[in-house]
């Protein structure tokens, strides 16, 4: 349910800002309202406090974010306290900026290596998967786990490509443990 909603409101907001031709600046606001909720996370426990009434809690976004951001954004938030949905605002937000991701056609690519790569992999790596992809760019995401001994998983958006030894060495257990002994 929580994904349905992020999905509504989240593709509302990036048609608002398509119809505007904002979503450049809309997007960078969302960003701004991200760090905030970020830093502060009493805001969205206050937000999402059953004993605070809506018009307080309109208040306070009002207070935050009117004159601020964009009255599409102020909007938004507005609808989402009506609603009762605060709890989803991140999601919303991160909705809307994969929605504006993929419209500028920048794909998210989360790399797991065994070792630190050099910024020479890095680069070849982002060269090889904008050229097996229709991306223009890529946000890249390196993180490192020995458990995989050797190797990658390259992660973008629901597809995986595991590379990495320690996929290989339980694949090939799976095949010995099926052999027939005669």
């Amino acid at each position: 349910m929580a994904k349905l909603v992020a999905d509504v409101y989240g593709e509302a907001l990036f048609d608002l800002a398509a119809q505007s031709n904002s979503i450049d600046s809309l997007a960078e606001q969302i960003k701004t309202a991200e760090a905030v909720l970020a830093e502060n996370p009493e805001f969205l426990g206050l937000l999402t406090h059953p004993k605070i009434s809506m018009e307080e809690k309109k208040s306070v976004v009002e207070t935050v974010f009117g004159g601020r951001f964009d009255d599409a954004v102020t909007g938004l938030l507005i609808v989402i306290v009506e609603k009762g949905r605060c709890a989803e605002i991140p999601a919303v937000f991160a909705n809307f900026l994969d929605k504006v991701r993929e419209y500028r056609r920048i794909g998210v690519a989360r790399v797991t290596s065994a070792t630190e790569l050099s910024d020479v992999q890095k680069k070849r790596i982002e060269e090889k998967l904008l050229s097996q992809t229709a991306y223009e760019s890529f946000e890249m995401q390196y993180t490192v786990d020995a458990s995989l001994i050797g190797g990658m998983i390259i992660r973008i958006g629901d597809r995986v490509v595991d590379a990495s030894i320690q996929s290989k060495l339980r694949k090939m257990a799976v095949s010995l443990s099926n052999l027939q002994l005669s």
